[in-house]
């Protein structure tokens, strides 16, 4: 029982049911909306200053939401995702102004996003996608992918030539204007 009640009193389990008990508001009658939507303001805005959790209530995430790790997670209002969507901390699902990708990222079904990705703009992201820590997504993703990260590179180190350093730097120089 004990087990119980520090799952319901996560911040990850909150934030789900407040936005569900947010998202269930928006059809509802007017009288009812005006009693309750004051309190959930206000638990929104304790979410969001408290535990660093952001979700529109507009937007729509179907059964099985889960965040794994609380903190710096905004999900923006046109946000749509399909069924068990599992996120970690640090992510972005919002709007990009680029004219190419202007809107708010489609998400399917059983999608999880690592901590410190970043989604935006008018995406599609399929079902069984894995997308990996600190990537930047602004294009479209099939189904059954892995999205990652650029890899690192080493740009110098302790003791290494000067000879060595300049063409490391040539190589970063050369991968940086490949990828633009």
């Amino acid at each position: 029982m004990r087990r119980f009640f520090e799952c319901a009193l996560s911040p990850g389990v909150q934030a789900v049911v407040l936005y569900r008990l947010r998202h269930w508001l928006i059809g509802r009658p007017f009288v009812l909306r005006m009693l309750l939507c004051p309190f959930t303001a206000i638990a929104a805005r304790r979410m969001r200053w408290k535990w660093g959790i952001d979700i529109g209530n507009s937007a729509k995430i179907g059964p099985g939401f889960l965040i794994i790790h609380y903190g710096g997670i905004f999900i923006a209002g046109d946000v749509v995702a399909g069924s068990d969507l599992t996120i970690t901390h640090d992510i972005t699902l919002g709007f990009s102004r680029a004219k190419n990708i202007q809107g708010f990222p489609t998400l399917g079904s059983n999608v999880y996003i690592a901590p410190g990705a970043k989604l935006a703009g008018s995406i599609s992201i399929g079902n069984n996608v894995r997308i990996g820590a600190n990537a930047v997504v602004e294009k479209n993703v099939p189904d059954n992918a892995v999205v990652q990260a650029r890899p690192s590179l080493v740009v110098t180190f302790p003791g290494e030539p000067e000879a060595e350093t300049a063409r490391l730097h040539s190589i970063v120089q050369v991968s940086h204007n490949s990828a633009a």
